[in-house]
């Protein structure tokens, strides 16, 4: 890969890894519009270290909160509300953890098309949309339940579907169960943490048992674009989303879906 390619790749994969946009979608585009070749497993990789990162910096301070409460009151019959969150994040991990290892192969054979992936944009984006204009009970992370979480991790395990957006199905599940638009994103982005290193540490052990040249040129650039984009992604999406809504990004993939299928179904 070029320069440019590299550059291009990781910033999509950047920003649409948090934003409720759809990866697979955007992904779709260069290789479509550019005729650009699979970006290859070493690079999957350094991308998904690169948000894998920006996740872990921007939330460090949750993170240890969280973990510090996890240890000294998770395992009480009266966890504190970090102990709590520690748990739920756990537990909402599952859902996509087995459907993945169940039907991850199924669904690269079967559900993998430009077609899927139009129609995910469109209809996922329509319920986003929904779920925005619901008028929620302003719930906040410090009150969420256990039922909240497993809701939102099943929602989590649709993401599979391509097209689908996984920060954007778990904010619709949050949103339509009452959290506020800032929790919701917020533990969106935590949620995300354990399925990337999952993720990143398959495609890891992969790229282990490959022969093919490694760029490390090319892993380097993609880490750091990524990881920056990510980050910046993180940063303005939570200090904006409450001043704009949804409706800027149910607009943006009703549009992508519509010329999705319109050129390249």
């Amino acid at each position: 890969m070029d320069l440019f390619q590299i550059i291009v790749l990781a910033l999509v994969q950047g920003l649409t890894e948090f934003l409720p946009i759809s990866s697979s979608a955007h992904l779709i585009l260069p290789s479509a519009v550019l005729g650009w070749q699979d970006q290859g497993l070493a690079f999957d990789v350094a991308v998904h270290i690169g948000t894998l990162l920006a996740v872990v910096v921007y939330f460090r301070q949750d993170i240890l909160r969280i973990i510090g409460g996890w240890l000294t009151t998770g395992f009480s019959r009266t966890p504190n509300a970090d102990g709590r969150l520690a748990w739920f994040i756990a537990l909402a991990t599952i859902p996509a953890g087995l459907a993945g290892l169940l039907l991850d192969d199924w669904i690269e054979a079967n559900l993998r098309s430009v077609a899927v992936i139009a129609w995910a944009t469109i209809g996922f984006g329509i319920l986003l949309g929904i779920a925005d204009r619901v008028k929620g009970k302003g719930i906040t992370l410090g009150k969420m339940t256990l039922m909240m979480a497993l809701v939102i991790g099943v929602a989590q395990a649709i993401a599979l579907i391509p097209g689908t957006s996984r920060s954007g199905i778990t904010m619709t599940a949050a949103l339509f169960i009452g959290l506020q638009r800032v929790d919701a994103a917020r533990f969106s982005f935590l949620l995300s943490i354990p399925l990337i290193l999952a993720a990143g540490g398959l495609k890891t052990l992969d790229l282990m048992d490959s022969v093919l040249p490694v760029d490390w040129t090319a892993i380097a650039i993609g880490i750091a674009v990524s990881a920056v984009s990510a980050w910046l992604c993180i940063y303005y999406f939570l200090a904006f989303i409450n001043r704009i809504g949804m409706m800027p990004f149910v607009v943006y993939r009703l549009v992508l879906g519509a010329l999705l299928m319109v050129f390249f179904v």
